[in-house]
């Protein structure tokens, strides 16, 4: 296992043949870490900090105030609603920036973070982040999950020079958002077995270091789940240091491969799906962890039965691509033209290679273990049936795949099996 501070340094004569860097600078995870944040960000006199309406109140106010006249806020008046990463929220940040600006600083999470990572580097404007709960591995990432017409992209960044959390804010997070960061971590298993999957059928690139790293992390954080629930300290602080550690892998790896495989396409189906038809979706890490369940059922399908090429009928994915993403199509179809995977036929390497590929579909833990895994941070596999419906569940199966330009067990799934029934 690597230390924190081993991770930021970065990992040199790797194996893979690859050197791993991180640019982060500063990483702060303590009880009263908020205090010394003036003092970790000094040198910046023209910061633009950028809340939404709960961050502010959670913490944005105290930074603010302790900053001084070394900072003005920008503050998104979200309401009751989740601010969206999307060409709005990030022209009200650009507006704001001037020739003196000379740090961003996010008070919040994901959305936030995500938004102030894009515009620093689009900026060529250094970052910080205040996080103001444990809710996702994005912090470290070199990746902005933004919303750009209709459609979830994850667009190149840089990670922030510093990240501070202070973990006696992130223990008072939203229990839900807590619950995410440990899902977020836990359907690691799912995308690392993705990896693996799409090292052996497309030859992509594999680090056998970054795969083990973030293993490791996993199932460390597993172990966590009664501290978790419970607030503890130690337990909270524990779980960001996994969620920063896994954004270290992925800016190692240069994209979000180590972290990120189909369990995150079918979370960010709904999120979509929610978005352009005005319906309700889980937390990221929430749906995260939902969907490794969904995942390691659709591993034992393709287990349990013998593998036959299923036909690409063009025009009828084209009509539910339409349906589905509804102003959104337009850009996966795009996405998937240029792609050219659902007309590929490349079942001679996968037929003559089912052995092996069963053999790492079987690496990864199974249905009953990962439902074990939802008890244990106290959520339930049956609300997550009954609140998306058998049906919305089974068209992400088949179709959260198109999202996407990775290949993970929805694609095996997809052109290899008939369409696979999972029930709550």
């Amino acid at each position: 296992m690597y230390t924190m501070e081993e991770l930021i340094r970065g990992i040199q004569g790797c194996g893979c043949g690859r050197e791993h860097l991180c640019p982060i600078r500063t990483l702060e995870i303590s009880g009263g870490a908020l205090d010394r944040l003036p003092a970790l960000l000094e040198g910046f006199v023209h910061i633009l900090l950028v809340a939404d309406s709960n961050t502010w109140r959670v913490c944005g106010a105290r930074i603010a105030e302790s900053l001084g006249g070394r900072a003005e806020a920008l503050v998104f008046d979200t309401g009751d609603h989740v601010l969206v990463p999307d060409e709005a929220a990030i022209g009200a940040i650009v507006a704001r920036v001037t020739e003196d600006t000379d740090l961003l600083l996010g008070v919040g999470s994901g959305v936030i973070n995500d938004l102030c990572k894009h515009v620093s580097f689009a900026h060529g404007l250094p970052y910080a982040i205040a996080a103001t709960a444990p809710s996702m591995d994005g912090y470290a990432s070199v990746g902005a999950a933004l919303i750009l017409g209709g459609m979830k992209e994850t667009l190149s960044a840089r990670p922030p020079m510093a990240i501070i959390a202070d973990t006696d804010v992130l223990r008072e997070a939203p229990m839900d958002m807590i619950q995410a960061g440990w899902g977020d971590i836990v359907g690691k298993y799912s995308c690392l077995n993705d990896w693996k999957l799409a090292a052996l059928i497309r030859g992509e690139y594999f680090c056998q270091t970054v795969y083990d790293l973030v293993m490791d992390t996993a199932r460390r954080v597993e172990g966590l789940a009664e501290g978790v629930l419970a607030r503890d300290g130690e337990a909270i602080r524990a779980l960001m240091e996994a969620l920063v550690a896994v954004g270290v892998a992925m800016s190692y790896v240069g994209n979000s491969r180590p972290a990120s495989g189909s369990e995150h396409h079918l979370s960010h189906f709904f999120e979509i799906t929610g978005i352009v038809h005005g319906q309700p979706y889980y937390p990221h890490g929430v749906d995260v962890l939902y969907s490794a369940v969904v995942t390691a059922a659709i591993r034992r399908a393709l287990l349990e039965s013998a593998p036959q090429r299923q036909a690409f009928d063009r025009a009828a994915w084209e009509k539910e691509i339409v349906r589905i993403y509804g102003g959104a199509s337009q850009g996966v179809q795009r996405l998937q033209d240029r792609l050219g995977w659902n007309g590929q036929d490349d079942s001679g390497d996968v037929l003559t290679r089912w052995e092996e590929i069963c053999a790492v579909l079987r690496e990864a833990p199974d249905e009953a273990q990962m439902r074990a895994m939802v008890s244990a941070i106290g959520l339930d596999v049956r609300e997550f049936g009954a609140f998306y419906g058998e049906e919305k569940i089974a068209e992400a199966i088949r179709y959260a795949k198109d999202l996407k330009d990775r290949y993970t067990v929805l694609w095996l799934a997809a052109q290899y099996h008939t369409p696979i029934g999972w029930k709550a």
